[in-house]
């Protein structure tokens, strides 16, 4: 089968609209997707003029509501659409549609035939928004009435098995031009991945207007071709990538992708979200993943599912990289060299040993920041909202723990030399610092602590953006995740990420 093309979906209100989208993203696509539904009425009844604005080959979709769509004006007004997009067909086939979408129970023989008298080839969909479609190739056999009709499926899984079942039996179908997506957070391998299943193409969307594919799963056409390199993806790449949930933003991707194009390595590093790391490790097996790194919420419970642990995942309790040898998952934590390499650069000549050092959290990440700081000879006091976790966990390494809650504020004060944020709050939050984004938002900085927040995405976090104001000096955690992101690398390749 040829390699996927990259069809860019349209989702603007007219044509002039949708026209400078095309113009802008026009080196990065090969095809395009007219969704007529999403244009004004006016601007729907002169939709049989775009094809001959572009240069790109289109297709003409007017997708109804029930198939996840904008259009409710019924059959009838959709079948004049439709007509009306179709007729007068120019004798340059270039400005014609080149492509429609009918559903699989739309069948109107005027329009069908019209449509292969003209050259405009026929995709016949089915789509299911709430569950999975599990009989693939029966249902692509079904619907392809004629040879000249390519069969398309896109569902809503409900969990990552339901998209292995997806790449399964697509690469098994190899005789004929189809397309297959599963949609939403888990849904998104399958569109990265498209050649493992042979699909004529995959479907992206511009930036401007992701918020109206994005509960389906589209990424942008940039983002698949410069970070994801979509055009080298074949049966032959090694697959890695990052497993967690609701995993909504990561720089992981970029930053492993990178490092694969410049040492030429035919590899690629995806997301893997799923709510349950065992759903995510069958996903992974059954795809043939080499490598992969763990995030929130599964860094603890993945270590009930690895076969052989290096001694510091013993020793932390947390696991945040799988390597995959001999059907066997080996687990490493490379968060506390990541951290403890990102923390130096953070300090300075400032040094930590006998000071009081305060952890927010006490999760996966805390555990290995906890481990380096009592190798820094660090006294710690772990805050944490669930107390009996943290006095488990102060209790291992002979630290003290307090209850993380507006009561503890004079403790906090006395570990304040420096204080290490380590939960997901504030993560990929905007506005002020309240409750909900800033785990310490009662505390009141004096402006001679050190404030290191995990958290890198935004850059600057409610609680960074008080410290900062009071006079602090504070950092995210991006440099922690770039130096454990190297030190990953070099697990699953073998070679050293950094230059020499």
């Amino acid at each position: 089968m040829n390699q996927p093309l990259i069809c860019m979906t349209l989702t603007g209100k007219t044509l002039d609209e949708d026209l400078k989208l095309v113009k802008k993203y026009e080196k990065y696509i090969d095809l395009v997707e007219l969704r007529v539904d999403h244009l004004t009425e006016d601007e729907q009844l002169n939709a049989r003029r775009f094809p001959a604005m572009i240069y790109q080959p289109c297709i003409l979709t007017i997708r109804r509501d029930i198939d996840g769509g904008q259009f409710t004006g019924g059959d009838f007004a959709r079948t004049n659409l439709f007509a009306r997009a179709l007729a007068f067909a120019n004798p340059d086939k270039s400005k014609n549609f080149a492509y429609v979408d009918f559903e699989e129970d739309f069948h109107i023989p005027s329009i069908q035939d019209a449509a292969m008298a003209f050259g405009v080839r026929i995709i016949r969909s089915c789509h299911n928004m709430t569950e999975p479609i599990l009989n693939i190739r029966e249902r692509c056999d079904i619907m392809r009435k004629t040879g000249y009709e390519i069969p398309k499926i896109a569902f809503m899984p409900h969990s990552l098995s339901d998209v292995l079942n997806l790449l399964k039996e697509g690469e098994a179908m190899t005789q004929y031009e189809h397309i297959l997506c599963a949609m939403g957070p888990e849904g998104f391998p399958s569109r990265v991945l498209a050649s493992r299943t042979n699909s004529f193409l995959t479907y992206v969307s511009p930036e401007e207007v992701l918020q109206n594919t994005k509960a389906i799963g589209h990424i942008d056409p940039i983002t698949i071709n410069e970070m994801y390199h979509f055009k080298s993806i074949n049966q032959d790449t090694s697959l890695y990538g990052i497993a967690g949930w609701p995993l909504i933003k990561t720089s992981s991707p970029e930053i492993h992708n990178k490092g694969y194009a410049e040492k030429k390595l035919n590899a690629v590093y995806i997301p893997y979200r799923s709510q349950l790391i065992s759903d995510t490790l069958t996903f992974c097996e059954g795809i043939g993943v080499k490598g992969l790194s763990v995030t929130v919420p599964h860094k603890e419970s993945v270590m009930y599912y690895i076969h052989e642990q290096s001694p510091e995942v013993v020793q932390i309790g947390a696991c945040n990289t799988l390597v995959r040898k001999n059907n066997k998952w080996l687990g490493y934590n490379t968060d506390a060299p990541g951290f403890r390499r990102a923390l130096e650069e953070f300090l300075g000549p400032v040094k930590i040993k006998h000071k009081k050092v305060a952890v927010i959290g006490a999760g996966g990440a805390a555990k290995a920041i906890i481990y380096v700081l009592k190798q820094m000879g660090a006294r710690v006091c772990i805050f944490n909202r669930t107390v009996e976790t943290a006095a488990q966990l102060a209790e291992k390494y002979g630290f003290t723990y307090c209850q993380l809650d507006a009561h503890c504020a004079a403790k906090l004060d006395e570990y304040s030399t420096l204080i290490v944020q380590t939960t997901s709050v504030g993560m990929n939050a905007e506005g002020p610092s309240s409750s909900e984004n800033d785990p310490i938002y009662f505390y009141d900085f004096r402006g001679n602590e050190l404030l290191f927040d995990i958290v890198y995405e935004p850059s600057t976090t409610p609680v960074m953006k008080r410290a900062s104001i009071a006079g602090c000096r504070v950092c995210n955690g991006y440099k922690m995740l770039e130096y454990q992101a190297y030190e990953q690398f070099k697990l699953f390749t073998g070679l050293d990420y950094e230059k020499k």
